[in-house]
């Protein structure tokens, strides 16, 4: 790909083009079509060829795609060919249930320990817990790769500053605030509540149209 540029909205259906490969290897399919990709992204079958062409290709005119060729394919592009250490600030409720998200560690992202300002409990599973003033250590000492943030909103964006000064350059941020942080540091913010309020507005209107 050189130093092209891909743009946001091709970035984000990849994840979806891989979960649908994902299901019809396990159903057994070896071969799709960029027509039937397009239905089950909703998107239309030009725009599916358009989105691989970004990257080189993975098909022939006529023919469709290998699924397993083009899921591995897909995987490299999407980093998913290794294993990434994780740590998730805030043990509430939302840091341990991503804590005890079982795909995580199948995928290839592994959590390796979380932080609160108050320890209740040494490990959640498998994984230690560490009070919030040991990180600066933690994050020396054995780096970090991806930074989960799941605190309260008010200390969401001082705990993102700690965490780039320590060099991390990817966070998953589950407050419910958008971080702003440097250019060479990647963010991703998780508005669940946003979800919620598409789901309410469609429901209202659905009778309207």
């Amino acid at each position: 790909m050189g130093n092209k540029v891909i743009s946001e909205a091709v970035v984000k259906r990849l994840p979806r083009y891989y979960r649908y490969l994902e299901h019809l290897e396990q159903e057994g399919v070896t071969k799709v079509s960029s027509g039937s990709l397009a239905r089950l992204l909703g998107v239309t079958a030009s725009q599916v060829r358009q989105d691989f062409c970004n990257f080189g290709g993975f098909g022939q005119h006529g023919y469709g795609y290998d699924v397993s060729y083009l899921k591995g394919k897909l995987a490299e592009i999407l980093g998913l060919d290794r294993q990434y250490d994780m740590i998730i600030i805030g043990a509430g409720n939302i840091g341990r249930a991503l804590a005890g998200y079982k795909s995580f560690a199948a995928e290839g992202f592994k959590v390796r320990a979380l932080f609160d300002i108050e320890v209740r409990e040494p490990r959640i599973g498998d994984i230690p817990v560490y009070n919030i003033e040991k990180l600066s250590d933690y994050v020396k000492e054995n780096g970090c790769d991806i930074a989960v943030i799941a605190t309260q909103k008010s200390v969401a964006s001082d705990v993102a500053n700690q965490l780039v000064a320590l060099g991390v350059k990817s966070l998953w941020n589950f407050a419910p605030i958008d971080l702003e942080v440097p250019d060479d540091v990647s963010v991703e913010n998780i508005a669940m509540s946003e979800s919620l309020y598409v789901l309410s507005y469609r429901m209202k209107n659905k009778n309207k149209n």
